[in-house]
């Protein structure tokens, strides 16, 4: 028998990286100041380890092209996957839309042509993003395999090299910021760092994506924990790297959290030639994220569509390639239409429109993993017979504990994004607020319309549904 084709391991490494690892979010974690490092080191040990770890068990254990939909559903029954999915799927349009309001800034800055005087013009820009991004979701993944892995070799360039260069010039011109051991202690009185701690645990989520590849990889029992551990590790030391970088040569309150690295790097050498090429680099990462991004997300809405979690919209499949063109449709359009705000003359919008969109993305992103973690535990204890090729390390009350603390960690980082923590911000998070409520408010409307096509609420697998399932998969291994 001929030996399966699929993916490589390279490109699944590439896919977690490409996936995982986003530019834009490592200057705001920066802008914490010394005291990053503690938190992610903190965050490493307490948040990613433990959430890698459990995703590379449900990954391995339950084989299913919902993904992180698909093991809350069995957990914890149709409601919370449904809330979940549309959290999952809604944080998509909301990211897309966030990292097309960089576009006209950053070209207006690289060709010297003002692109952001006229809001027709930069809607224009804006969607062109969006529809790219809408149209590369629509190629199967096996057959982009050069956008997941250029845009993980482009990512890691662009971010080293960032780093490197504020090395560099902070060997030149001193450190930006006071060095001393106390500066890289945790300081909780500041209610800036405590809602950039939200962007960290932001920095580690996607390792489902990669799950709902599984179809495509040669051994995904193999594949899946390895991507999970070796990518996990080399994010981190990625992010540090950049992260200290850009901390050495630019005092914290100096680090626009909005362009991030651009706005870094055009301090550190000014803007000439390298400035303009990893700017142009740095835009080609944002289509090679998004891109990426969409296959999970896409496939998760329409697995949900299928369960009746989603409308049915979202579960039309392209009969020639099988992907679910419709979901990447409905992206574009909602993606369009929250970019169409900016057409409200509304200071408070218009300012901080890129931290506003993206800090909703965020949020939507970490509701999604909350229920994981007590779906985890559930399957625990329903289903023991499974066959697990990876187990999560602890048990019994260790394993409680190590999946509670990360549970805390999203619960708190979704309250500090959204929630003022101090009188200077609540103007820039009331639209934020209102847009997280009338958003939630949607969603559950959603879960309500598309309930109506099921015939009875799945409530979750029984110990007698597992047995039942664990005779039917060892039925078709036989066959």
């Amino acid at each position: 028998m001929a030996e399966k084709k699929g993916l490589s391991f390279l490109t699944i490494i590439s896919t977690v990286i490409c996936v995982v690892f986003v530019c834009e979010a490592a200057a705001p974690a920066a802008a914490i100041g010394n005291q990053q490092f503690f938190w992610w080191i903190f965050l490493i040990i307490t948040f990613l380890v433990p959430y890698g770890l459990a995703v590379a068990e449900l990954g391995t254990a339950y084989d299913s092209e919902g993904g992180i939909i698909d093991w809350i559903r069995d957990g914890l029954g149709d409601k919370w996957a449904a809330r979940a999915a549309y959290y999952y799927w809604v944080n998509y349009p909301f990211w897309i839309a966030s990292l097309a309001t960089l576009f006209p800034t950053i070209l207006t800055w690289v060709f010297g042509v003002d692109l952001e005087s006229n809001i027709l013009i930069v809607l224009a820009i804006e969607l062109a993003f969006t529809w790219i991004v809408t149209f590369m979701a629509f190629s199967p993944v096996a057959d982009s395999e050069w956008v997941l892995n250029g845009g993980a070799i482009i990512k890691v360039a662009v971010a080293v090299l960032v780093g490197c260069i504020g090395i560099w010039y902070a060997s030149k011109n001193g450190f930006a910021s006071d060095m001393s051991p106390k500066t890289f202690l945790p300081d909780l009185s500041g209610g800036n760092a405590l809602g950039y701690l939200s962007i960290i645990i932001f920095n580690f989520m996607g390792f489902e994506v990669i799950c709902t590849m599984a179809d495509d990889m040669q051994d995904p029992k193999r594949d899946i924990p390895r991507a999970v551990i070796m990518g996990g590790a080399a994010i981190a030391i990625i992010y540090l790297f950049c992260g200290f970088g850009i901390g050495a040569a630019i005092p914290a309150d100096q680090i626009d959290p909005d362009f991030g690295m651009i706005v870094a790097l055009e301090t550190m050498v000014g803007n000439g030639p390298l400035f303009k090429i990893v700017s142009i680099l740095f835009l080609i990462t944002l289509f090679a994220n998004m891109a990426s991004w969409s296959f999970g997300v896409n496939s998760v809405a329409a697995y949900a569509a299928q369960t009746g979690n989603m409308p049915k919209a979202f579960g039309k499949m392209n009969p020639k390639t099988g992907m679910p063109d419709n979901a990447a449709i409905i992206n574009g359009v909602v993606t369009s239409l929250i970019l169409c705000i900016q057409l409200v003359p509304i200071e408070a919008i218009s300012d901080g429109i890129f931290w506003m969109l993206f800090g909703l993305s965020v949020v939507f992103l970490l509701l999604t993993y909350i229920p994981m973690f007590p779906a985890f535990l559930k399957l625990r204890q329903v289903d023991p017979n499974r066959e697990r090729i990876y187990e999560f390390p602890f048990k019994g009350a260790m394993m409680k504990i190590a999946l509670f603390v990360p549970m805390i960690e999203l619960v708190a980082a979704v309250i500090a994004t959204v929630i003022p923590l101090s009188a200077e911000e609540v103007a820039d998070k009331v639209p934020m607020i209102i847009g997280l409520f009338v958003f939630l408010a949607i969603g559950e409307a959603l879960r309500v319309v598309s309930a109506k096509d099921r015939k009875e609420e799945y409530k979750g697998l029984t110990p007698e549904l597992a047995a039942q399932r664990l005779a039917e998969e060892a039925a078709a291994e036989k066959e």
